[in-house]
């Protein structure tokens, strides 16, 4: 528990001290989007399937700490830092270091009891990552693109 808390004050001191590229409603739209992503992910592959979870089986309070501590920070900070516009091997590289960064703080969490696997391994993780963060990638994009679509012109 203490490394997850640890992990959300330095999360969130990194979101404030990195200048902001995204707009208040564009880290509303993703905040929210990223949310209801993970949280129906982990409906089925955790509370369903039991493939993996967060500190004890079932539902817990901590798990809260991870979903809203961390999620929404991190989602923040891989959306605002994306090297948009700058060469397919750049955002291959960006993605690749996000993921490898991801699957490390996945396994330093089991080691400290925050999360489990039971039937997930580390290499799911590896695979599915990037597809994640260009799911939030296109998702921000289309947010930008209603939003153009919303302003009247004036």
């Amino acid at each position: 528990m203490t490394i997850l808390i640890v992990s959300v004050v330095v999360v969130y001191a990194a979101c404030f001290l990195i200048p902001r590229r995204l707009t208040w409603i564009e880290v509303l739209a993703a905040t929210l989007f990223g949310l209801y992503f993970e949280c129906m992910t982990n409906i089925f592959l955790d509370l369903k399937y039991d493939l993996y979870g967060y500190f004890n089986k079932g539902v817990d309070w901590q798990t809260l700490i991870a979903l809203l501590g961390l999620y929404p920070s991190l989602n923040y900070l891989l959306l605002n830092l994306y090297p948009a516009g700058k060469g397919f091997l750049r955002i291959t590289a960006y993605l690749l270091a996000w993921d490898a960064f991801s699957v490390l703080y996945e396994q330093l969490s089991r080691q400290t009891g925050v999360f489990y696997y039971n039937g997930w391994t580390w290499r799911y993780s590896a695979v599915l990552y990037p597809f994640i963060f260009l799911i939030l990638w296109y998702h921000l994009k289309f947010t930008r693109w209603v939003i153009s679509k919303s302003v009247p012109n004036r």
